[in-house]
């Protein structure tokens, strides 16, 4: 074992049913399960709104909450999981997401829906969400399967949002929506069983093992904090919030106000969740071939200018599309090239923990996203000025990845008694 990488992986020989391919398909479908659920959240908006008489400000207040909660809870997740082991934290975190759906259930106050789809869901996902997995899929498998593990856990959660969204349509529309969030909370708690599989050892500092093991959660926030090509990495990521949350939000009243058919903009987000499958497992079977700070610098230089040509021309069906192909191609693709950085550079005793504070940055930026969206169009009309804030910081991104160095940090060496 290295001391310069503090490589935590155990094996994964023949002796064990812990298969790299069981850890990979059990930590894809704890992905799939948790994602899928909350992107249908907005189905649940018209039915609950009109049968409690809320206004639509009731949900999109619990949403953000969610979304913030979701990213200042990550990195507490991530510092527990490495410290006390994966299985646990994955399992609290379904109970609490499980739990806020069923509040959502059976609540009938704005309150209620604050506390379970905001609170419990948001702080239920920071536990349990394909974040941890990605952590668990950098420590456990081989490393010849790491990149390709990487994108398929990125890429089921984009599966996940694909599927649960007309199934979600579908239980809503036959069974109402009380059944359909008691359905969800059901199917929530089979992360429990899955998460068995992505089980990492409780880590604890003693004097005989290397200096990267015996690292305090102080000090590795310390070492990666001061370790430029890590604040780069983490820039980078707000950017990558920033632009998937405005998108996501406001992408189908921009082209509602272009005036495009309604279900065009369902027929985008569709789109991007397809072609976001494609985009993860290509870039995660890519970045074993090519440096990673190239690749990401060219997801967020191509993202710019996807933007700058769709806003550009007068907007079709076909533009839309198209729009939602590229968008798709690069949209949780930043993922697992940002996560094999952190795990590279710093070894994965502390990897849940840093990637934590990485995705803190993309969901600041997704909470800003959404937030100066709504702000802006009020003041003036438009969604344009945030088009190109999007566009600046795709490139300003695309720049500032470039100097990234993809090395283990410098560390000091042991010296024998």
């Amino acid at each position: 074992m290295s001391p310069t990488t503090g490589d935590l992986r155990p094996a994964c020989g023949a002796g064990t049913l812990r298969t790299p391919l069981v850890i990979v398909v059990c930590g894809s479908l704890i992905g799939m399960l948790t994602f899928g659920p909350r992107s249908t959240f907005g189905f649940f908006m018209q039915p609950m709104s009109h049968e409690f008489g809320w206004g639509r400000d009731v949900f999109a207040l619990a949403l953000a909450v969610q979304n913030l909660l979701w990213g200042i809870g990550q990195p507490f997740a991530g510092a527990i999981a490495d410290r006390f082991g994966t299985v646990r934290v994955i399992s609290v975190g379904a109970l609490m997401y499980a739990l806020g759906l069923m509040i959502m259930r059976y609540g009938s106050t704005p309150a209620s829906i604050e506390l379970g789809a905001g609170l419990l869901v948001g702080f239920g996902l920071s536990g349990c969400s394909f974040n941890l997995v990605l952590s668990a899929f950098g420590k456990l498998p081989p490393s010849e399967w790491r990149g390709i593990a990487l994108g398929a856990g990125t890429a089921a959660g984009s599966f996940g949002q694909f599927l649960f969204a007309p199934v979600g349509v579908a239980l809503i529309d036959n069974f109402g929506w009380q059944l359909a969030l008691t359905v969800f909370a059901a199917l929530m708690l089979l992360a429990i069983p899955l998460s068995l599989a992505l089980a990492t050892p409780s880590v604890a500092p003693t004097s005989d093992v290397p200096v990267a093991l015996q690292q305090s959660f102080k000090q590795a926030l310390a070492e990666a904090f001061g370790h430029r090509s890590y604040v780069l990495l983490v820039l980078g990521f707000f950017t990558c919030g920033f632009q998937l949350a405005f998108i996501t939000v406001h992408l189908p009243a921009y082209l509602a106000d272009r005036g495009t058919p309604a279900q065009v903009g369902g027929w985008v987000i569709a789109t991007i969740g397809l072609f976001n499958i494609v985009g993860s497992l290509s870039v995660g079977w890519l970045q074993g071939r090519l440096p990673k700070r190239y690749i990401l610098s060219v997801i967020y230089f191509a993202r710019a200018m996807a933007t700058v040509a769709f806003i550009s021309f007068p907007i079709t069906t076909f533009s839309a599309i198209a729009f939602g192909v590229v968008s798709g191609l690069t949209w949780l693709s930043t993922v697992p090239p940002t996560s094999s950085l952190v795990a590279l550079m710093f070894g994965t005793r502390w990897l849940a923990t840093l990637y934590g504070f990485a995705f803190l940055s993309h969901q600041v930026g997704g909470f800003l996203g959404v937030l100066l969206g709504g702000v802006v169009f009020e003041k003036f009309g438009s969604y344009t000025p945030i088009w190109w804030l999007s566009v600046l910081f795709g490139v300003l991104s695309a720049l500032i990845n470039l100097p990234i160095v993809e090395a283990p940090v410098a560390r000091p060496v042991a010296q024998p008694a």
